[in-house]
C-alpha cells in the first residue's frame, strides 16, 4: 500500500501513526486481465484505487455494444459514484484491462474513515474534484472536437493510455469504431 500512502501525502499532512490507522480501512485485491470487479445489476459497494494496472468502466448499450466511459491507471480512483454514494444497483461494469492490483474501500468503511479522520474529507474532496473536472472535459471534447482531434488530444495528454490500452478500447472510449481509429492511425504514420 506504499503507493496509496504516497498519494495521500500529496494531498494531506498526516501523522505516520494516523496514516497506518487510515490504511486499516482499506483492503487489497489482485485482479486478472478482463476480470470484472463490478457488474451491471450489482449494488456498488466499493471505491477502487489502482496500485498497478489499468481499469476501465463501461456499460453495454441497447445494441449490445460495450461503451467505455472511463479509464484508471496507477494512483487513480474508480467507482460508479452515484451508486457507491447511495448504495444503488449499478448500470456499469468495472473491468481490469491488464492484470491489476487495487486497494478498495467499502462505502461503510469510507464513512467510518471520514468520521474518525476528518482530514480524509479533504483528500476525497480533491479526488472527487479531479474526477468531476475530467468528466467535464470529456463532455466538452465530445461536443467541440472532431473524432480525429479527440484522439490526437488523448495521445498528447495521455500517451500511457495509447501505449497500454488496446486500440478497440480506446475507440470505445472515444465513441467510434476500431476501424475508424485504424484509419486515423494510418494517417499519422504517413
Amino acid at each position: 500500500m506504499e503507493e496509496l500512502k504516497e498519494h495521500l501525502k500529496k494531498f494531506i499532512d498526516i501523522d505516520p501513526i494516523e496514516l497506518e490507522e487510515i490504511l486499516s480501512y482499506f483492503n487489497m485485491k489482485s485482479v486478472a486481465k478482463k476480470e470484472n470487479i463490478l457488474e451491471e445489476g450489482q449494488v456498488c459497494k466499493y471505491h477502487f484505487f489502482v496500485l498497478k494496472g489499468v481499469l476501465r468502466k463501461f456499460f453495454v448499450n441497447e445494441k449490445g455494444v460495450e461503451q467505455t466511459t472511463e479509464f484508471a491507471i496507477e494512483n487513480w480512483w474508480m467507482t460508479d459514484n452515484m451508486a457507491f454514494e447511495h448504495k444503488l444497483v449499478t448500470s456499469f461494469y468495472i473491468q481490469a484491462v491488464e492484470k491489476s492490483d487495487v486497494v478498495y474501500i467499502s462505502q461503510e468503511n469510507q464513512e467510518k474513515l471520514l468520521a474518525a479522520f476528518p482530514v480524509m474529507e479533504r483528500y476525497f474532496r480533491f479526488v472527487y474534484q479531479r474526477a468531476y473536472a475530467a468528466a467535464q472535459m470529456r463532455v466538452k471534447y465530445l461536443f467541440s472536437l472532431s473524432k480525429e482531434e479527440f484522439y490526437h488530444d488523448m495521445r498528447r495528454k495521455y500517451p500511457q493510455f495509447v501505449q497500454r490500452v488496446p486500440q478497440y478500447l480506446i475507440a470505445s472510449y472515444l465513441g467510434f469504431t476500431p476501424e475508424y481509429l485504424s484509419e486515423i492511425r494510418k494517417k499519422i504514420n504517413f
